[in-house]
């Protein structure tokens, strides 16, 4: 009898494995050609629910194509959170080593999450850094790459990056910040944009800091030493 009902269990979880597999493909998939509605990290927000999806709300966010957001804003991007972007799989391996090797030394260390995982983060999974997530964000980052390609991965990625309090999106942080389209942003625009985007609750464009502040030149002189062209053509 336990026999028969262990192999049932076996049974049946395999099942359902199979049957969550097949229906994350149909979503990734399907994300590939439709705007997502909303995302996790949205709804994660204490004064949204998932009535947004269908009614009004507070949340400021237009979606737009990567063709109508300036090459200047991809390169800040790129350039800030990361280099690798168009060399790697959806995970770096190098910044990965590099995040070891500091803390086995114990030398603090920035994140080594790509544009890949922090897209799969916010759409599908929470904020809590558990290891059970970061499993599950590494398989999704998988999926990215295999189903979206890298120009459809950033074209999310900037359009569901929160920019500040209720802004979602480069769309609608340009034209909160600096009254234009995101396809008109400059060097300096695009360069502050990327420079709060690891904290833009707390990091204040109205009213910068002197961290911030050097983070920003930081930013704009190491968009200088991209692949430009490479990129561009790669992602537009």
């Amino acid at each position: 009898m336990i026999k028969k009902i262990f192999k049932y269990s076996i049974k049946s979880l395999l099942l359902f494995l199979i049957g969550f597999n097949l229906y994350l493909l149909l979503v990734f998939a399907l994300f590939r050609f439709v705007d997502p509605p909303t995302t996790a990290f949205i709804q994660q927000n204490e004064n949204s629910s998932f009535l947004n999806i269908i009614s009004s709300n507070n949340i400021s966010q237009k979606w737009v194509p990567i063709k109508s957001i300036s090459n200047n804003m991809i390169y800040a991007v790129i350039a800030s959170e990361d280099q690798r972007y168009l060399e790697h799989f959806g995970i770096d391996i190098t910044e990965v080593e590099k995040v070891i090797e500091k803390k086995k030394s114990r030398r603090k260390s920035r994140g080594a999450s790509t544009i890949t995982q922090q897209t799969a983060k916010n759409l599908f999974l929470f904020p809590q850094k558990l290891f059970i997530r970061k499993g599950i964000e590494i398989y999704y980052s998988f999926l990215m790459e295999i189903f979206w390609g890298k120009q459809r991965i950033i074209e999310t990625y900037l359009n569901i990056a929160q920019f500040g309090g209720n802004i979602y999106g480069v769309e609608a942080a340009s034209r909160f910040y600096f009254k234009k389209s995101a396809q008109h942003l400059s060097i300096n625009e695009s360069a502050q944009l990327a420079a709060i985007l690891p904290n833009p609750v707390r990091l204040k464009l109205k009213n910068k800091s002197r961290y911030l502040l050097n983070r920003i030149a930081r930013i704009e002189r190491q968009m200088n030493n991209l692949p430009k062209v490479e990129i561009i053509k790669e992602l537009k």
